[in-house]
């Protein structure tokens, strides 16, 4: 189109004056009959289209959101129940091995005569001895050792003591402990003080008469009791037993406890807005869940419901099949609302780990791709509308002048305007479904307005399917990541240990340790633990990658390390073999720097073995800190069957080693300059007689104050050790 002064050449309006020129003012007004009619056609099927087209939208959504949530909830919620169930797993595999060595004391005499001296080691309770790890002995009514053969199974049980404190120490167990049919118990816990009445006697403790000893009896086999409260801390824990038996009779009854304070934080912690995890029992009672007012709010034993007999049949069913295996996401409504829900089975204790979600919080992209569809054709149909409506004054002017003008050519040219239009309506009218594509014809290059109309209308067009991609695209992201940050911060949280002092028993030495990620999920990670009472072994790594895959390569890492080193052995010895198992199946080319150490405590003495890590910190009493470098081994999981170096060290009483990830050398600050080794034994050594918890705190405020607003690259993870000797 081309404007010439007020005239437009090749316009709607140079038609029309055209047509008035050769026409009667009959003939005009049939055209503008038509006219009208044709537009208030297409206006009528631009709006059916837009509907057509918000109907296919949200039907698209929804179904894409179907398939992200059924895809991303479900990995989820089998991962949480398997983490879950692994606690249960692993006090049940303890139970077992504390059920099998009291068997054989039964039932060996060889070993009951090289453990005779064990009568003189069990004692009553005593309150000075709160706070350390020891086994005490309990009488039920007064009785005590009345004959050689009661006497005899003491002194073969006694044999126990060890092993129950080991369990106690070097896991989550919160105690062990022991109860025989002749009315005497055994007890390994730190809680020494607790086993006292009001009145300062000793407490009268009959194991026989528990309902963790009759549970064992009648189920003949492990037996896993009702969560409880703890008789002394009032703290939720739950017990796992097992009998003993001795020519087909029960002659004991053994088994551990473990507070569930972690396990309920955990699952508040993977609980956020709209959505919601809980774990029902074997029983269909809530036992853990952030509900506090709810359906499902966890009750004591007592008042609890049993979620399989609800009144909804829905829930009820869905939670009868959650407990009898994993279930698919399914719709389940709840009071009146809709969730996406999933179960899974924890198949040591028989209970289910359930998921719910709020649909209507993934209803909310639909909503946002209808309302910026519906902006995107409001403005264009207002733009149109003033068109028209402009078109419809001048044709009133031209009907009052030209009235008496023929009508012989009016038919011919009105069929020729209106025909783009109505080809326009019918491509409108069949949009629909996976057809959203409006594409330009020949038929409506008509050099007017309708052409104008036409490109609007493939505009918009090509627009609304860029904006469904776009949606699936960054709606299927959000949930694969947001999915795989929750799995492995959990993991990462619940494998690294935060409780300081560790041993607070312990007064040969001081620890202390901190890992600050750089994302949500972090590739390092540190681990202390007792392997003995003489010797503890300190590990600090790094995996390479980022993401779920670190953060589930770190578990792997970890745990077989620490595994590993309870078998004994050199750090040497102890690396190559996690080496070669790390190795196994190590398809993603993952691999993992350590330092690992042993130290004996009762002389300083240390071996370790540095597979790629960072270079140590030393400083002997008095002295000043120093880097301790020496050749490295290779990082683990990079070749099975290879060797590693190990060297000897002594530590004094007063040295402080300090160890660490590369990002603590490697912080940057803004003009990309880094922080470096000399830096780190600066900071160490404004104050190097400060403890351990001041030296990595001072170690962080140093890399702080050095990099400021620049942002944080790579994990900053540390660890320092001081050692004190016999003091």
């Amino acid at each position: 189109m081309h404007k010439l002064g007020k005239f437009i050449i090749g316009g709607i309006q140079n038609k029309i004056f055209n047509l008035v020129l050769v026409n009667i003012v009959f003939i005009v007004i049939a055209y503008t009959v038509v006219l009208i009619h044709s537009s208030n056609d297409l206006t009528k099927l631009v709006s059916e289209a837009n509907e057509k087209q918000e109907e296919s939208m949200r039907s698209m959504t929804d179904q894409t959101m179907d398939a992200v949530v059924n895809n991303t909830m479900q990995q989820t919620t089998v991962m949480e129940a398997y983490i879950a169930d692994d606690v249960f797993s692993e006090l049940k595999t303890q139970v077992e091995m504390l059920g099998e060595y009291a068997t054989k004391l039964l039932n060996d005499k060889e070993i009951a005569d090289e453990t005779a001296f064990a009568l003189r080691k069990i004692k009553t309770p005593d309150k000075s001895n709160d706070g350390k790890l020891i086994t005490q002995l309990f009488w039920a009514d007064n009785k005590e050792l009345t004959s050689n053969a009661v006497a005899e199974k003491y002194n073969r049980l006694a044999a126990i003591s060890d092993m129950m404190c080991s369990l106690v120490s070097s896991s989550d167990v919160s105690g062990c402990f022991l109860s025989v049919p002749e009315g005497f118990s055994f007890i390994a816990d730190t809680r020494s003080a607790s086993k006292y009445n009001d009145d300062g006697t000793p407490i009268v403790f009959n194991g026989t008469e528990r309902a963790w000893y009759k549970g064992a009896v009648e189920a003949g086999g492990i037996f896993f009791s009702e969560i409880e409260y703890d008789k002394f801390t009032l703290k939720k824990e739950m017990l796992c037993t097992i009998p003993i038996y001795v020519n087909g009779k029960v002659e004991a009854v053994i088994g551990c406890e473990i507070f569930l304070d972690a396990f309920e934080t955990g699952i508040e912690s993977v609980s956020k807005d709209g959505g919601m995890t809980f774990i029902v029992n074997n029983k269909g009672h809530v036992v853990f869940s952030p509900d506090k007012y709810g359906k499902f709010k966890a009750y004591a034993s007592d008042d609890a419901k049993d979620l399989r007999e609800d009144e909804d049949k829905e829930l009820a069913g869905f939670i009868t099949d959650a407990l009898n295996g994993n279930t698919d996401v399914k719709n389940v409504t709840v009071e009146g609302k809709q969730y996406y829900m999933c179960g899974s089975n924890m198949g040591t204790v028989g209970w289910a780990l359930v998921s719910m979600f709020d649909k209507e919080i993934t209803e909310q992209p639909a909503n946002m791709l209808v309302e910026g569809n519906n902006k995107i054709l409001n403005e264009s149909r207002v733009e149109y509308e003033n068109n028209i409506g402009h078109t419809k004054k001048l044709l009133i002017i031209i009907l009052i002048v030209l009235f008496l003008i023929g009508i012989t050519n009016s038919l011919f040219l009105a069929k020729k305007i209106v025909k783009p239009l109505n080809a326009m309506a019918e491509r409108v009218t069949s949009l629909g479904g996976d057809d959203l594509a409006f594409k330009m014809e020949d038929t409506y290059r008509t050099g007017d307005e309708i052409e104008v109309l036409a490109e609007n209308f493939e505009a918009l067009s090509l627009k609304t399917l860029n904006y469904i991609d776009q949606v699936k695209k960054v709606t299927a992201e959000k949930e694969r990541i947001g999915a795989e940050l929750n799995v492995a911060t959990q993991i990462q949280a619940d494998m690294l240990p935060r409780i300081f002092p560790p041993f607070p028993d312990r007064k040969e030495f001081d620890l202390f340790a901190s890992m600050n990620p750089a994302k949500e999920v972090g590739g390092d990670f540190y681990d202390y633990f007792l392997i003995d009472d003489d010797h503890i072994a300190l590990v600090m790594a790094d995996v390479s990658g980022k993401g779920v895959p670190a953060a589930l390569f770190m578990v792997i890492a970890k745990t077989l390390i620490k595994n590993r080193a309870q078998m004994g052995g050199t750090p040497s010895q102890i690396l190559a073999d996690v080496n070669d198992q790390l190795c196994e199946g190590n398809e993603a080319e993952l691999f993992v720097t350590c330092w690992f150490a042993v130290i004996e405590i009762s002389t300083g003495k240390g071996w370790a073995a540095n597979a790629g890590h960072e270079h140590p910190a030393l400083k002997h009493k008095d002295g000043q800190f120093e880097l301790i470098t020496y050749k490295h081994s290779p990082a683990l999981a990079v070749m099975p069957g290879i060797p590693f170096r190990q060297h000897e060290f002594e530590l004094k009483p007063g040295d402080v080693f300090f160890v660490y990830t590369d990002g603590v050398a490697e912080a940057t600050d803004a003009k990309n300059e880094l922080f470096g080794p000399e830096r780190m034994i600066n900071v160490l050594n404004r104050e190097p007689d400060a403890n351990a918890k001041k030296l990595v705190e001072n170690m962080a405020a140093g890399i702080e104050d050095f990099v400021e607003d620049a942002p944080q690259f790579d994990d900053i993870t540390m660890l320092c050790f001081e050692y004190f000797g016999n003091v």
